[in-house]
């Protein structure tokens, strides 16, 4: 063992700090969490990623020379020096997130956007493989993206590339985002834009529907528009028109090989996958028109393979 190499991948979240050891092949030899300490404006946070990467080196005898380094994605925009300009979910605000979790545990370290890291682990280990220009797009509570063109993360200036959920696709919106603007695609396109449709339409009409005898969420409402329900299908294409014409807007400036989508909503399977396309082709410029679309893979592993890959595309 003492002629190998490793390296951790490392996703951290709001509740929970997800860990890897890979092999320098990429290949997952040991994954673990640890609670996310949020006390003290997150002060502990990189002290106890540091304990628990080594308290896994000392149960594998693994030396401090056989580490190539950390790979890392935070629930921030961060820059490509590894600045993260503020994480307000774990009370960060401007913080060289590489130069200090290098200094705590004497490691080389790359950090990156979750969203982000997480499409770089699609790309490399998921349904990204054999591409080198893709889109990732996580649906869930929020939505978020990941750009990827040849092989490495878009960053951007600030560290906000890929902040694909709040560009505004509807200027009249009256209602706002929770990241303080109007009319963004996440509130129209995410769990939660699912479930508000589908009350509007409930509210307003009288269509039958078997969503007025069971909770309303994302899962109800897309298991319903599967079964033929008037009402899912009509909030299916409501949120595939737009999901599907945003992301041919996005084809016509990035132009990706492939659109892989994951997050929550995804689960819902190919009724998503099928949807979106089908309103990608009517819109999408004539040379973007063939851009794949798959499902993600990795689900909730996908941020620490792609902080693995940070480390080991270097």
């Amino acid at each position: 063992m003492n002629n190998e190499k490793f390296v951790f991948g490392v996703d951290l979240g709001g509740t929970a700090v997800k860990m890897g050891l890979f092999s320098r092949d990429g290949e997952l030899v040991e994954k673990w969490s640890i609670p996310t300490d949020k006390r003290d404006k997150g002060e502990h946070i990189l002290t106890d990623i540091s304990k628990s990467l080594k308290n896994v080196m000392r149960s594998k005898g693994i030396d401090k020379e056989m580490i190539l380094g950390i790979g890392i994605g935070v629930p921030g925009p961060v820059l490509d020096n590894g600045v993260v300009n503020s994480c307000v979910n774990l009370g960060w605000g401007v913080k060289n997130i590489e130069k200090e979790l290098s200094e705590i545990s004497g490691f080389k370290v790359k950090a990156g956007n979750d969203a982000n890291v997480a499409a770089l682990g699609e790309l490399f280990h998921g349904s990204g493989i054999g591409y080198k220009n893709m889109v990732m797009i996580t649906l869930g509570t929020g939505i978020g993206g990941g750009i990827i063109l040849n092989r490495k993360i878009i960053y951007g200036s600030h560290g906000a590339g890929g902040e694909i959920g709040h560009a505004v696709i509807n200027i009249n919106e009256k209602e706002p985002c929770s990241c303080g603007n109007y009319g963004c695609l996440e509130q129209y396109c995410s769990a939660g834009g699912l479930v508000r449709r589908a009350q509007r339409i409930l509210s307003e009409s009288d269509k039958d529907s078997v969503l007025r005898n069971v909770e309303v969420n994302a899962k109800s409402v897309l298991d319903a528009a599967r079964d033929g329900d008037e009402v899912g299908l009509e909030v299916l294409h409501f949120f595939g028109a737009r999901m599907g014409r945003f992301l041919a807007d996005v084809a016509a400036v990035i132009d990706p090989q492939i659109f892989v989508v994951g997050g929550g909503v995804s689960k819902a399977g190919d009724i998503i996958i099928d949807t979106i396309r089908d309103y990608y082709k009517k819109f999408a410029f004539h040379a973007c028109k063939d851009a794949e679309f798959k499902l993600a893979k990795l689900g909730n592993d996908a941020g620490i393979y792609g902080g693995a890959r940070l480390i080991l595309n270097k």
